[in-house]
């Protein structure tokens, strides 16, 4: 095995900043899901489509770091260890508070049937270990077919670790051509998936429950996503963006923050948005975000904290949702009447957030990288 040591590749600090970007406005799409009556009538209607952003820059960013290691040492093994030390300390810390939300909210069900006790803790069990759950099993304590009942959100890192096993057995070794071969024929049934309405409402929204069509979504908008992204890392040939950042970003504002198309009832029309966003503009925008460069200490500090911050916010923010809707339904409450309290916890998750990641994550990175992977080789 190869232990000569290599310098390191610089980092796409514009990436990084973007990633952020997308978990903030995951935050206000939550938010305003809670006062939402159907799919189509929210103030953020496609913050949904911020996974399938996510799987593009999980692809870009994986494939540049890694797909020329396999050749100086890298093993499958060590790569996936590696995707465990950077993913799964959060995974452990936002279970562990979705459990204690469950039991603050007292321990039941959204119509209020009672939940047995130890039901919760074999979800929170299932949850430490990724293994998702059933609709309608005794262990899917909220009663709304989630497949982690304990933190909705992590059925993005569900597939996410199913994303980087591919990755590392398989996608890894086939070459441009054949990887075409994988982003066309994912890209097809994903917009099947759109447009033939298998969500229910003509919306992408699909993959966070093993319902109906859920699992089988969800794969598509990994498989599609992670790979269109491996892709062009092995084919990206920058060239110099002004602004790229401040265009990205309010693209992705812009793109999530549409209103259903062609009226207020899901239609057709939602299905070849979500397709041409996620097949078409989303690659585009990490393109462009690749191209650019931040030319200033503030401007890198801004891309440097939002990349820090993305994956904290994004685990562990939606416990604290399971509580605010809560609290909303039982006494009725508007958005107009309660957004001073939407600021204020989106204030609080954010600090949650920069605790969890100072205090507790990156603590927990360091251990466990010294203790199984320094001088380990690749």
């Amino acid at each position: 095995m190869n232990n000569t040591l290599t310098m390191a590749k610089p980092r796409y600090e514009l990436l990084d900043g973007l990633r952020g970007v997308a978990a903030f406005l995951v935050i206000w799409y939550h938010f305003f899901e809670g006062f939402a009556t159907s799919p189509v009538d929210q103030m953020m209607n496609h913050g949904y489509l911020a996974v399938d952003f996510f799987f593009v820059l999980s692809g870009f960013v994986i494939g540049y770091a890694y797909d020329d290691r396999w050749k100086s040492g890298m093993t499958a093994g060590r790569f996936m260890l590696r995707r465990l030390i950077r993913l799964q300390p959060m995974v452990v810390l936002s279970v562990m508070i979705g459990a204690i939300a469950f039991v603050i909210q007292g321990s039941v069900h959204w119509d209020g049937t009672p939940v047995a006790f130890h039901h919760v803790l074999l979800a929170l069990v299932l949850g430490l270990l990724m293994i998702p759950v059933l609709p309608g099993a005794g262990v899917e304590v909220r009663g709304n077919g989630e497949m982690f009942p304990l933190n909705g959100p992590a059925w993005s890192l569900f597939f996410e670790y199913i994303g980087s096993i591919l990755y590392a057995v398989f996608l890894h070794r086939l070459s441009n051509r054949a990887l075409r071969v994988v982003v066309i024929a994912s890209g097809i049934g994903l917009a099947a998936c759109a447009i033939g309405n298998m969500s229910g409402a003509y919306h992408l929204g699909v993959g966070w429950s093993m319902a109906d069509w859920g699992w089988i979504g969800g794969f598509l908008r990994l498989s599609f996503s992670f790979s269109a992204g491996l892709l062009m890392s092995r084919t990206f040939r920058p060239r110099q963006i002004r602004g790229a950042f401040w265009i990205c970003a309010a693209a992705i504002a812009v793109l999530m923050a549409l209103p259903y198309p062609c009226g207020p009832e899901a239609n057709v029309a939602n299905g070849i948005y979500d397709s041409v966003c996620t097949l078409l503009i989303f690659p585009a925008i990490v393109y462009i975000g690749a191209c650019g460069k931040t030319t200033d200490r503030f401007s890198t500090n801004v891309c440097e904290f939002l990349g820090r911050l993305s994956y904290p916010i994004y685990i562990i923010h939606y416990p604290v949702m399971y509580l605010f809707y809560a609290w909303v339904w039982s006494h009725g409450y508007t958005f107009g009447q309660v957004w001073p309290v939407c600021a204020g916890l989106f204030v609080a998750i954010v600090t949650m957030a920069y605790v969890a990641l100072r205090f507790y994550d990156e603590p927990a990175r360091r251990y466990l990288s010294n203790k199984f992977l320094k001088n380990r080789g690749k």
